[in-house]
Order: C-alpha cells, then structure tokens, then sequence
C-alpha cells in the first residue's frame, strides 16, 4: 500500500507553536478492561481532534497519538505489530548515557493557541484518568525563529514537502502499518553555564 499523507497522523510538518508531549503507564491489572478503554479512547480522540478544529478552525491543531512495544505487547498478545516498534534500550557511553524511560502510550499535541492544546488533553484524560498514570508530560512553545532555547536552529537538515513523508511514515516495507509512523521520546540536560 503506498504512503497517503491523508491518512496518516501529522508527525513530520511544522513542530507547531505551543506543544505538549504526554507520556503514560497503562495499569497493568486490569488489562482486559485496558484493552477496551484503549478502543474507546482511540475512537474518542479522532472526534475530540474534529470538535476542536470545528471550535478553533485557525488553531492549526495537531494531535498524534503512539503505543509503546511493551504495552503493544501487553494488550494484543497475539496481534501483529509493527516490525520497527521496539522499546528504546539504554545506551552508555563513557561520558553521558542515554536512560530508557518507561511509557506505554504517547500523546503529542500542538496548536497555535496553548488554550487549544490543554483542552484536547483535559478531554482525552477524561478517558485516560482510570486506567492510566501520567509519568512525564513536557511542554513546547515556538522560540524565536523556531530556535532551541540554547540557540540554534533545530531541524535545518530534515526533510521538507513531499519528501518528507518518506522518512517519517511507514510504507511498504510494513503494509499492514502502512501511513503509520513511530516516535522516540527522549529529553536532554544541558549544562547551560557551560
């Protein structure tokens, strides 16, 4: 099946002016009824996007949602799963590592307005609060020029237009998750004196 933009989550445009990145813990007792509160809300949250673009027409919102490879693994034991979800493995180096995080479920939502992005994220724990536990939740704004906060400009180097799609979806070398894409969530320190 090859890659259709249309049908994919908005993962490689602009990274948007106000942002929040919201990790969870899926409970890990209760997994069958997990199993269909995740359903509810994967159907809830499309209609929750809709809604808001019907309010906020200028807001520009985008809202991507993930599983992780251990949660994937938890709740559909015996589904197939995309070939390149795994869980992020820790990398040690001699002067810095890089931990691996727990995170079951991934929310990324963005807009113009931050009023916009903390409303689809008030509406979508309606549906999360009993069965999930936030673990990290990590807000973005729009610097100057699209800069870091240290400076630079970040993503000169990635690709633009039509192009993109190519390196941020899934195609077909994984048709049944074809126009599906993955995410690694990671944060840095940076010592800023230095």
């Amino acid at each position: 099946m090859p890659i259709n933009p249309a049908d994919a989550q908005d993962v490689y445009r602009d990274a948007g002016d106000n942002i929040m990145f919201t990790t969870y813990l899926i409970d890990r007792d209760h997994l069958d009824s997990d199993r269909d509160a995740l359903a509810e809300f994967a159907d809830r949250l499309a209609a929750i996007e809709r809604s808001m673009a019907i309010r906020y027409p200028d807001a520009q919102l985008k809202v991507a949602f993930g599983i992780g490879a251990t949660a994937w693994q938890l709740l559909f034991p015996t589904a197939n799963r995309p070939k390149e979800l795994v869980d992020f493995q820790e990398i040690q180096g001699p002067k810095y590592s890089a931990p691996a995080t727990p995170g079951d479920l991934f929310l990324h939502v963005r807009a113009k307005e931050m009023a916009v992005v903390y409303e689809v994220l008030d509406q979508a724990r309606e549906f999360l609060r009993d069965w999930t536990t936030v673990v990290d939740e990590t807000p973005g704004f729009r610097y100057f020029e699209g800069r870091a906060i240290i400076g630079f400009i970040d993503g000169t180097e990635n690709p633009d237009g039509p192009d993109a799609t190519q390196y941020a979806l899934i195609g077909d070398e994984d048709p049944e998750f074809s126009n599906g894409s993955y995410a690694f969530a990671q944060k840095y320190k940076h010592n800023m004196d230095a």
